[in-house]
């Protein structure tokens, strides 16, 4: 009677430990499996330090161009000029500009010999104000560290032309580049047409005066 008795709960108690070993070894092999995949998921990101110009507080900016003038029937000759611009928001600009150069005989003064100005009446000056936005603000970047704010911006401004003698009405258009070095300076590139009358060589006509022209800024 004793023996039917025991030998039933020696079995039992056999089951029980076998139950308790495999419980154990499932739960080690698991976190064995989480350590390895902690191992696999640890990898080495090497992050690199960007240094981004930006554009000073300040809303004024003083620009110095110089390029070449492209006077109708007068050749392209070197100009240089001067822009004061006032940013009222970060993408609209005002601004006032003068700029001058000294125009070369026409092609029938060449020719003939004649002379159909002086040399005052070729200094051409002119001044303009103007309307501008930022158009495409983006970076550019240089090497793998250092990039620079830029932006495509767009003017139009009326003004006057004084040249061979006369006071012209100007209406001015140019499109430009502009790129912030420091939070105090930037470069640009701008195109613009200035467009006004000229009846010199005896017929009035309106005149499309193409500049191209670099210049260096400096906000306060």
């Amino acid at each position: 009677m004793l023996l039917l008795v025991f030998v039933p709960k020696m079995a039992f108690s056999n089951d029980e430990k076998l139950a308790k070993e495999q419980t154990f070894e499932t739960q080690e092999s698991s976190e064995q499996k989480d350590h390895d995949a902690s191992k696999l998921v640890e990898p080495t990101i090497k992050r690199r330090q960007v240094d981004i110009a930006k554009v000073d507080a300040e809303d004024f900016e003083i620009e110095l161009f110089y390029g070449a003038m492209n006077v109708v029937d007068f050749g392209t000759n070197p100009i240089e000029s001067l822009v004061l611009s006032y940013h009222v928001t970060e993408d609209l600009f005002v601004s006032a500009s003068y700029g001058q150069t000294k125009t070369e005989q026409t092609s029938f003064e060449v020719i003939s010999g004649a002379r159909l100005l002086t040399d005052a009446e070729r200094n051409l000056r002119y001044y303009d104000l103007n309307a501008g936005v930022n158009l495409l603000p983006g970076e550019g970047f240089i090497g793998k560290n250092i990039a620079f704010n830029s932006a495509f911006y767009a003017v139009l401004g009326v003004g006057s032309t004084k040249f061979a003698g006369d006071q012209r009405f100007t209406y001015s258009g140019g499109l430009g580049y502009r790129v912030i070095l420091k939070d105090w300076s930037a470069v640009s590139v701008e195109v613009k047409d200035h467009v006004f009358n000229i009846d010199i060589l005896g017929k009035n006509k309106t005149t499309h005066n193409l500049s191209y022209q670099l210049g260096l800024s400096f906000f306060f």
